[in-house]
């Protein structure tokens, strides 16, 4: 059996088809599995050993697509087509996506429609849709069920963790020589998702107090970096900044020796996840029902109100001694699922 699962969001988003992926494998053993996401969303998906091919469409943001782009999409499309999948599934919910599945030519088309309704035409496309209501459900939820409603046996139960190997992570040499160290996250390119860097910084003082040594996580965005570089500077040493030069396979084999990881809704909790790292999870801007930390063992931290000084912005409902009692309840079992 020949499958394609087709979700052209964000490289968070990526990583969270890997629990339906390995259910699949487990599932249709000698099934072929290709996936397709937007490139520079295909990195993180290198840690899965479920998948035999990842293809790239073109970019999720609108000001890094390019005239031509429509050209490396025919493209791809006439790669999938030659294929001559058995089974496509869209589970981005976006129209570019289901071009794509019907474009396929696979015999099976299929999508959700039930939290998103489909137009009458797209429902014409597909052969098999999935009812699952997905809203107040975990995004990995959505995927597998919506996969498992159209597959000709329904995947098997319990929804496994994220993946991304062990074995297929590279080290990060500047880290080799801290013994027990936490990985921090701070940068993020959502600014109703960012915590002020002044906290940042009692957060790394207060962490320094409970472990030997700190990795700040960034992206290459130069505000990131900056952030990163800045926190850094305060105990040269003792926090190390990645300078957002490392690749997701270097990220993972930090996450996968790291006895913490604490950062904002981002792809790279989702990476902490998926390497069964102890999780702190700051959420300022999206849902944890739909977003939180996968099957490790975590904590998430949502704005507290105050009664008496209303809140200019959700950052300032969460406070470093939030932050650090969660931390501490983390370290304290000090156990790694």
């Amino acid at each position: 059996m020949k499958c394609l699962f087709i979700k052209l969001k964000h490289i968070g988003d990526s990583l969270l088809l890997t629990p339906m992926l390995r259910s699949v494998r487990m599932a249709y053993p000698r099934a072929e599995i290709w996936v397709v996401v937007r490139q520079g969303c295909e990195g993180i998906l290198g840690g899965c050993p479920d998948i035999d091919r990842v293809l790239t469409a073109a970019a999720p943001e609108k000001a890094k697509r390019r005239p031509w782009n429509w050209i490396s999409d025919f493209g791809l499309a006439a790669t999938i087509r030659r294929k001559r999948f058995d089974h496509a599934f869209e589970l981005g919910d976006g129209d570019r996506g289901r071009w794509l599945t019907l474009m396929s030519g696979a015999r099976h088309r299929s999508a959700n429609a039930a939290g998103r309704p489909l137009h009458w035409w797209w429902r014409q496309t597909f052969t098999e849709v999935s009812s699952y209501w997905w809203y107040k459900s975990h995004q990995v939820e959505k995927d597998f069920h919506t996969v498992s409603d159209c597959l000709p046996a329904p995947l098997p139960l319990p929804i496994p963790p994220l993946t991304f190997a062990r074995e297929r992570t590279q080290p990060w040499p500047p880290a080799a020589d801290l013994p027990r160290f936490a990985v921090l996250h701070p940068g993020t390119r959502w600014s109703i998702k960012r915590w002020p860097e002044q906290r940042w910084q009692e957060l790394c003082a207060g962490l320094l107090k409970r472990v030997p040594g700190i990795v700040l996580s960034c992206g290459p965005d130069p505000e990131e970096v900056r952030l990163c570089t800045t926190l850094s500077s305060a105990a040269p040493g003792r926090i190390l900044s990645t300078s957002g030069r490392t690749s997701w396979a270097q990220l993972a084999g930090l996450l996968h020796k790291a006895v913490l990881f604490v950062g904002v809704d981002t792809a790279a909790m989702h990476l902490a996840a998926a390497c069964s790292c102890p999780t702190v999870a700051l959420f300022m801007g999206s849902s944890p029902v739909e977003w939180a930390p996968w099957q490790t063992r975590h904590v998430v931290i949502e704005p507290v109100q105050d009664d008496q000084k209303p809140l200019r912005s959700p950052a300032e409902g969460i406070s470093v001694r939030m932050v650090l009692q969660a931390c501490d309840k983390l370290l304290e079992t000090g156990e790694r699922m």
